[in-house]
């Protein structure tokens, strides 16, 4: 989804109002269930939950386009740590929950964010699939993730509750549309460019750790 100027403006003054109310979360990844498929210190001032469909096209340009300068500034130097959730838009994209299921068997086995990219990526070759389990397999071997550590996630369905969990959550929160971004207590949606999320979240991070 494009996000419009009308719905950006309001979500930053949002963003913004709702982070004074909202204290920064601290987790362990012993204890923390979405570890695997988070990035960033399980500590950081500014949490951000991305709520995303493996199929959807403004997705796929946020994460190879805006999420790794995201990475970069704000992950890699402790002030973020970033969850992807699943929300896929199975009416418009009938491949998105299938992707979504692997993605979380490979979670299971230490390999989503490669998954992740791999998705993302080859997303034009495998969402046109009227069976893209096939293809999707392949990723396990570019990942070097075995077959058979894959294999019985998918066959038990396992990957499928989790998916289907994530995106009732993901619409309790409010989200109607992907990419979608909870952050902090705030809802942001749509593919903004990186000079928008570098408004938010330097808003929200000057004000969780002001007084430090």
């Amino acid at each position: 989804m494009r996000p419009s100027v009308s719905r950006v403006l309001p979500a930053l003054a949002l963003l913004a109002a709702t982070a004074f109310a909202v204290p920064a979360r601290a987790q362990t990844a012993a204890s923390d269930p979405l570890a695997a498929r988070s990035i960033g210190s399980a500590t950081a001032p500014v949490t951000v939950y991305e709520m995303s469909d493996f199929q959807c096209p403004y997705c796929r340009r946020h994460a190879m386009e805006t999420l790794p300068t995201i990475e970069r500034e704000y992950v890699a130097t402790g002030k973020v740590r970033w969850v992807f959730i699943n929300f896929p838009l199975t009416q418009i994209h009938p491949n998105a929950a299938a992707a979504a299921e692997f993605a979380m068997c490979a979670a299971h086995a230490g390999k989503f964010w490669p998954v992740h990219d791999l998705l993302y990526k080859y997303q034009p070759v495998w969402a046109p699939l009227k069976q893209p389990g096939a293809f999707l397999m392949t990723l396990a071997d570019s990942v070097g993730l075995k077959r058979a550590d894959v294999q019985p996630c998918l066959e038990s369905h396992q990957g499928q509750k989790e998916v289907e969990a994530d995106a009732a959550g993901a619409e309790r929160s409010g989200a109607a549309s992907t990419p979608s971004f909870y952050i902090e207590g705030g809802l942001m949606a749509g593919a903004a460019p990186v000079a928008v999320f570098r408004q938010v979240l330097d808003s929200i991070y000057a004000v969780k750790t002001k007084g430090r």
